[in-house]
């Protein structure tokens, strides 16, 4: 039998129905909807009538936030919404696994649907605009409203893939029919050649055999744009065809002998700098991960050999079609690349490009997503996915450029490191295993690599839903957990991601004799014939060999991470690539035949004359810096920024934004590098270089400045310029046969080469994506520059203004006829800033952008609120135009330079009698964005008052231990366990790591079994933050309050705290599981009702993410024992249900008995309401409250998130020396 209900959020909470009717009313111009209301549709199969009852208010609602109901109210249009089949559902697999928890027994079937009830006039065309823009037919559907018999889906069963009869006699013509017919992404040469090969082979192809060969030749997987063979170019400009001789005379000398390719201008720089001897610590091999290079980690005063790796990634083509899920697994695929290298990610940047997000929905192209619901949505995927697996996403950019219409650019950028020794590389040997390791496998992904290989017009576009992949964040942390072990690390022979391609290429590429069993890879459900198995993108997959006779202790090392891990093919010595499916071969390819990368492919350049690309600055200095603010390339991004988590991880040493008020950007990204168990000050940098309307105008000038611009800011960040590699970003428009295209990629790489070889830089890795077309609108011409080093935390500096009263300085390199600066002037200055910033003259230091100057002066102010004066030498069009290799530095005293102006304790920027306000520069750039990202909404309610309790009792455990066991639950979607491991193990506890296994029924069992068992041994349980079940279904915590729900383990816990005074805490999710388990603010495991306290989402709507203050209220805890009440500590924050609500009487009796313990303030220390300050909404600025006794703490700040050299840019007290406290009090 099918239970089904219907839930709703009560009034004042459903900001969801809110947010869309304003979509509806103000963005479609539809004023005829009156009320929405949106509702989460459950079908639940194979559970008793008794397990479902009891999961409505436990699972699927929460009595003090939902409504419930069985059947739908009246309403003037109504629809629903579901997941297309194959699709993956986060809240329905989520929602699945708690009642699971919860029975101990098999997993019941659960199919979701989002219901919208509309009320008003509405007419036919209204409510079809409406269902177009709520419905994105890639991923989702309309379905209807019968509740099913069952929901269990007979699947027809497929026994055989095609062989293409007559393949090999196919004519010329007949071929082009056959990709068309077939989809192919492969032209007509390529399919020629395997006509030739298949004739050689005396048989007809499968159907399988061409998807794969189509896969692995694509320009997305095999970079076919890159390796074409450039047979002549003609040169309209003497600059770049000078630069071209400059690459002749290059392969010259190093003996090159290959043809001429946009790949060999793209890589030749590094090959000269290795011959040079100037690239000795790249770490090179023949596996295919991330760029990788030597480095020394100061671990505890001793130095380590590590090994530091990044990536950049694109998923353009799944983002515009699928902005939440290829945003997301945008992030996910850069993440696997170092992954697969054996390393921890632990750092992240997005870059992104993206038409004007403020245009009216009714200008946007047939075909297309509106451009503000793209890029929201995007952010909201890609944030999604790396807040949950726990990466800490330092910078976040979006460059608006109208060509990016055609289709829009994602890129995701990671950085990673490891124990050198924990990544053992060696040769696949004939009997080696390969392992698939993670998620099961489905239709999501089919063709992705091909999709993205190809350009789109409206019909293409209607057909490749399926080339999305669909991310499951989760899955990914527990890969993340098994490569950190070097028990496991160490087992692995070669890795690989599951990317483009599928098992076709994530298993195909580690041998060149594989034989794979497709009828072993784990299936996400029944269907699948062999060609979807071979070729499926389905994420959070890794392939690993291992030897045969590790193969069990690896699988047990998977298992014990909660992640499936199966045999699925054999090394072989024979050169071949076979896959067998059903008893078949359904593949058997030459490994010589596959590498050939298909037919050679040819061209000819032409390239243009640059036009000219400097601004024209024109009008007065107030016009210019107010149209400046307001330029969407310059303004405020921070309600982007603020929906990522920066500061997990606890070793983010800059936060995004600096100064007292956190507004200014940083330029770099900077984290300490990610040590489990010990402490270091080495650090890792990235920053990026790009200008759109300079490239447009000459792609060799614009990736030239690219490269200086993406170096320039690691400089003016504080780092020094020695070893520091380049990574490359390219994306450029179809570029077919047309000489004049090909002209533009051609250009942007000698620019680029150039800026390698003048700064003595390699590029040693990139991703090239060459489909940014849609009928006839192109991107611009894009090389996103990306460059990374390493430093100590102690030269770190940050762009923020120090001081009123300093002189600020502008120091420039010299620069040549074509305007471009010049290497040795560049390095020169390099190392004079560095020297003044290394003897602390140099206080904060910006490298102008687009805005020139006068940019770097109005973000330099932001963060302290320092105003600034210009020198009246100074001319508007100096302020204004580019100066890219130059730094804007505040000086304590005097220095070489040209002395621009003056810091000043004034709320302004003057220029000679010209002064303009913060008040009005800052609401201009803040506001330009505000109606896409929020970050300001105004709050209606009275600030609340300053609560203190002061008891004077003194806190002390019956039971003494020296060394008191914590006790930590992984879940899946936990991601602060490490950090809070080492706070305790810094604290002097001792830590235990223990994750809930829950792949089967006796997994589960078993789990309950041994946690409850640890409780007994344990003085502390620390749940520490995360996203349970990926915060579904619909609402944090429910896994882990599913999981403490079992008698057993609520036995266990009323022990703990009841019989031996034990202690008990959770910050973040683990605070959402608290108060939802009645542990606070009542002492005990309770079933709730609508009376009782919660957390709830964030009155912005959205994940915040930043520092904030707060004030300890109550000593009534001993995890609070060094504190003070009224004391003022600053604390990170990163959630998306963090608003504290409890009716007003709970608040006035939690007041009065001193279960108030933390409240968020403002800048004076006074509880705030205001969003800056209090930035969840929560009710009487409560942050953080605890049991009657104080023993179990709940709180929103990440007070683990502590450590030498962190948050750097912005001012604060962060220890609140909680863990010693926990320590000290069983002492």
């Amino acid at each position: 039998m099918v239970f089904r209900i219907f839930v709703e959020k009560k009034p004042g909470l459903a900001n969801e129905a809110a947010a869309l009717k304003n979509d509806i009313n103000e963005l479609l111009q539809i004023k005829a909807v009156k009320e929405v209301r949106v509702f989460n549709r459950y079908d639940v199969d194979n559970i008793s009538k008794e397990l479902f009852d009891y999961s409505v208010n436990t699972v699927f609602s929460e009595p003090q936030l939902d409504i419930v109901t069985t059947e739908l109210p009246k309403a003037d249009r109504i629809f629903a919404v579901e997941y297309l089949p194959g699709q993956f559902d986060q809240r329905a697999s989520s929602a699945a696994e708690c009642i699971q928890i919860i029975s101990k027994g098999e997993r019941p079937a659960v199919r979701t649907a989002k219901v919208y009830a509309l009320y008003g006039d509405i007419s036919e065309a209204d409510i079809e605009a409406i269902k177009k823009y709520v419905i994105n037919s890639v991923e989702a559907r309309e379905c209807d409203m019968e509740l099913p018999e069952t929901l269990k889906v007979e699947y027809e069963i497929p026994t055989s893939v095609e062989t293409v009869e007559g393949f090999r006699k196919l004519s010329d013509d007949e071929l082009a029919d056959f990709i068309a017919d077939r989809g192919l992404a492969m032209d007509l040469a390529d399919i020629k050649v395997c006509r030739k090969y298949f004739e050689e082979e005396d048989r007809d192809p499968t159907i399988t055999e061409i998807k794969m060969i189509d896969t692995y030749w694509s320009d997305h997987c095999r970079h076919t744009t890159f390796n074409t063979v450039i047979d002549s170019v003609k040169f309209e400009d003497k600059e770049i065809e000078a630069a071209f001789d400059r690459y002749m005379k290059l392969r010259e000398d190093l003996g090159r002998t290959k043809p001429v390719t946009l790949m060999d201008i793209g890589t030749i720089a590094v090959k000269h700098l290795k011959k040079e001897g100037k690239l000795n610590k790249l770490d090179e091999s023949e596996e295919i991960n991330a760029c990788t290079v030597k480095i020394k980690v100061e671990i505890d005063g001793k130095d380590e050999d590590w090994l530091l790796l990044f990536k950049n990634e694109t998923h353009n083509h799944p983002t515009e079609i699928e902005p939440f899920g290829g945003a997301a697994t945008c992030v996910g695929g850069a993440i696997r690349d170092p992954l697969s290298g054996r390393s921890y990610v632990y750092s992240a940047m997005r870059v992104t490009g993206a038409a004007d997000p403020l245009k009216p929905v009714s200008e946007t192209i047939p075909g297309k997503l509106p451009q503000r619901k793209l890029v929201t949505t995007a952010a909201a995927g890609y944030s999604s996915y790396g807040n949950q697996i726990g990466l800490a996403t330092g910078q976040v950019d979006e460059i608006y450029h109208p060509g990016y219409v055609a289709k829009r650019m994602e890129i995701g950028a990671v950085i990673a490191a490891a124990p050198a020794e924990n990544v053992i590389r060696e040769v696949p040997s004939p009997g080696d295993r390969v392992i698939l390791l993670g998620g099961k496998t489905g239709r999501d992904g089919c063709g992705g690599a091909t999709g993205s290989s190809k350009s789109h017009d409206v019909s293409s576009l209607e057909s490749c839903g399926a080339e999305v992949q669909k991310g499951n964040a989760p899955e990914e942390r527990k890969l993340q957990r098994l490569f950190r072990n070097p028990e496991a690390s160490k087992l692995i022979k070669r890795c690989n991601d599951f990317g483009a391609g599928g098992v076709s290429v994530a298993i195909g590429e580690l041998a060149d004799g594989l034989s794979i069993d497709l009828n072993k890879v784990p299936k996400k459900y029944e269907g699948l014939d062999g060609t979807e198995l071979a070729i499926s993108e389905s994420q959070e997959r890794m392939a690993v060999v291992v030897a045969e006779k590790d193969v069990d202790k690896f699988c047990n090392l998977a298992r014990n991470e909660n992640l499936e891990a199966t045999v699925v093919a054999c090394v072989t010595s024979e050169p071949r690539l076979s896959m067998q499916w059903n008893g078949k071969n359904i593949v058997n390819i030459s490994r010589k035949f596959l590498d050939s990368n298909g037919a050679e492919k040819h061209t000819c350049v032409v390239t243009s004359r640059p036009e000219e690309y400097e601004k024209k600055v024109t009008g007065t200095f107030a016009e210019n810096y107010k149209s400046m603010a307001g330029d969407l390339n310059i303004c405020s991004k921070r309600g982007l920024s603020e929906r990522f988590d920066s500061t997990i991880g606890a070793g983010t040493v800059l936060m995004p934004f600096g100064g007292k008020y956190q507004r200014t950007p940083i330029q770099a990204m900077v984290n300490k590098v990610s040590v489990e168990k010990k402490d270091t000050n080495t650090c890792s940098l990235m920053a990026w270089g790009y200008n759109p309307f300079i490239t447009e105008k000459s792609p060799y000038h614009g990736a030239y400045l690219a490269v200086v611009e993406s170096v320039s800011k690691l400089i003016a960040e504080g780092a020094s310029f020695e070893d520091v590699y380049l990574s490359f970003q390219e994306y450029f428009e179809k570029l077919g046969h047309d000489p004049e295209k090909w002209g533009q990629p051609f250009a942007a790489l000698l620019g680029a080469f150039d800026a390698q070889m003048a700064l003595e830089v390699g590029s040693i890795g990139g991703k090239d994506s060459m489909s940014g077309t849609f009928e006839d609108i192109h991107v611009p011409p894009t090389l996103v520059s990306f460059a990374v080093t390493t430093d100590t935390t102690d030269n770190i500096l940050s762009p923020e203004f120090k001081k009123a009263g300093n002189n600020v300085y502008l120091m420039k390199p010299e620069c040549g006829d074509n305007g471009l600066p010049l290497g040795g002037s560049l390095k020169e200055l390099y190392g004079k800033v560095t020297k003044l910033m290394r003897e602390g003259k140099i206080k904060a230091c910006y490298t102008p952008g687009m805005g020139g100057i006068a940019e770097a002066i109005l973000k330099m102010t932001m963060g302290n609120n320092i105003g600034f004066e210009y020198n009246k030498d100074i001319s508007v069009e100096d302020m204004f135009k580019y100066n890219y290799g130059a730094f804007v530095a505040e000086v304590e005293g005097e220095a070489d330079g040209i002395l621009i102006g003056r810091t000043t304790d004034d709320d302004s920027i003057a220029y000679g009698n010209d002064r303009l306000s913060f008040a009005e520069l800052f609401g201009i750039y803040e506001d330009k964005l505000e109606s896409v990202y929020p970050c300001n909404i105004k709050t209606d309610e009275e600030a609340p008052a300053n609560i203190s309790f002061v008891a004077d009792k003194k806190f002390s455990a019956a039971v003494k231990v020296a060394k008191p066991k914590a006790l930590i639950p992984v879940f899946p979607g936990t991601n602060c366990e490490y950090d809070t491991a080492k706070a305790f193990d810094k604290a002097g506890a001792d830590p235990e790591i223990f994750v809930i296994n829950n792949l089967t029924s006796s997994d589960v069992a078993h789990s309950v079994e041994t946690f409850a068992s640890k409780v007994r041994q344990s003085q502390m349980i620390f749940i520490p933050g995360g996203f349970s079940g990926g915060d579904e279904p619909d609402g944090s915590g429910k896994f882990i309050t599913a999981f403490f729900r079992n008698q057993e383990i609520k036995e266990a816990v009323t022990e703990l705290l009841e019989e031996r005074d034990g202690l008990m805490a959770g910050i973040c999710n683990g605070f959402q599981a608290l108060i939802k388990l009645g542990l606070v603010p009542f002492g005990k495991i309770m079933d709730t009702d609508e009376t009782f306290p919660t957390l709830t989402y964030n009155k912005i709507g959205r994940h915040q993410s930043k520092l904030v203050q707060i004030r300890i209220a109550s000593n009534n805890s001993p995890w609070l024992a060094a504190t003070e009440v009224g004391d003022i500590y600053t604390v990170p924050i990163s959630h998306g249900e963090g608003r504290f609500m409890a009716s007003p009487e709970l608040l006035k009796q939690m007041a009065s008995d001193g279960r108030i313990i933390t409240q968020y303030v403002d800048m004076s220390g006074n509880a705030a309401s205001d969003i800056q300050f209090n930035p969840n909404g929560s009710d009487w600025a409560v942050e953080g409250i605890v049991s009657p006794d104080g023993r179990v703490l709940g709180k929103m700040g990440h007070s683990e998130r502590i450590g030498n050299g962190l948050y750097k840019n912005v001012p604060g007290r962060f220890d609140m020396k909680m863990f010693e406290s926990a320590v000290k009090y069983f002492k």
